[in-house]
């Protein structure tokens, strides 16, 4: 005969096992609508789930096999349709509200993700993991997000402020503006941008207008042969008479890790605070 007590336990046993969602029952056909939420599911390994992405996720390894669906100009709904989600993941700095609606009236579940911050990424790997049924693998990867981003603050908190021109494209030259993940990042690093009064989130700018306001570092998302034909750019830009006396510390970063607000951003961030440390030490 089982006791009172034994009864109490099985019944709170039973009830909490009914409040715990089956496996079955997270997302298993999911569409990612941006390249850094791609990676943001594969870090907190879900990474299997997905079945649709947009051009340009190439990171891991695994997301360059997964089918297509668009790209930031167009989304190819009749394929997404066709993929059957039952989730589809979204940024809200990336897709405009016509779309998403567009979206909600084909019956699609929608998970808009709204990320601004440093610190918000990593709440939104946490979100990403309750809601695929990977938060233990979540919680992990936001801890060691958020413990290199609080070295990085830690060590930069307190030095001078350089004057940082970051640099997205050439033509025409184009900047970040006030209030963007890539202003905060500078901030964060110790870093004044240069042109962080602007609200313009990626203002258009003149060759001129950077050497007036004396740039101690120049860097940008580049790579490869962008990045040997920018870096030769601003040698000579910074050798002419606009430029004499301007400072020569020019570096250019891998844009896949700034310029995605996801996992790897931590890198990027702790590659640009080397760029700005180095620059220091330069003097």
């Amino acid at each position: 005969m089982i006791s009172m007590s034994g009864r109490l336990s099985f019944l709170v046993l039973l009830l909490w096992g009914l409040q715990l969602p089956a496996a079955d029952s997270f997302p298993q056909r999911i569409v990612a609508l941006t390249p850094h939420l791609v990676e943001s599911l594969f870090a907190v390994g879900a990474g299997e789930r997905l079945v649709g992405v947009v051009e340009y996720s190439d990171f891991p390894e695994a997301a360059k096999s997964i089918p297509r669906v668009g790209d930031s100009r167009a989304l190819d709904l009749e394929r997404i349709l066709a993929l059957r989600p039952d989730l589809v993941v979204v940024w809200s700095g990336w897709v405009d509200a016509e779309v998403l609606e567009r979206l909600r009236r084909l019956g699609l579940r929608i998970h808009l993700s709204s990320a601004e911050t440093p610190e918000e990424i990593a709440d939104e790997l946490e979100a990403l993991g309750r809601l695929t049924g990977h938060a233990g693998e979540a919680r992990r990867a936001a801890a060691e997000f958020r413990q290199r981003l609080g070295r990085l603050r830690r060590a930069h908190r307190s030095l001078p402020p350089l004057r940082v021109f970051y640099q997205i494209w050439d033509r025409p030259l184009i900047t970040t503006g006030g209030g963007t993940f890539l202003d905060r990042a500078i901030t964060l690093c110790g870093g004044r941008n240069l042109f962080g009064d602007l609200s313009d989130t990626a203002p258009s700018v003149s060759v001129e207008a950077v050497l007036a306001r004396r740039p101690e570092v120049i860097t940008g998302g580049a790579k490869g042969e962008k990045a040997v034909r920018w870096r030769e750019q601003w040698r000579h830009w910074l050798g002419g008479e606009s430029g004499r006396g301007a400072p020569a510390r020019v570096e250019f970063l891998d844009p896949d890790l700034l310029h995605r607000p996801g996992p790897r951003f931590i890198e990027g961030l702790e590659r640009l605070c080397d760029v700005l440390d180095g620059a220091r030490a330069d003097g």
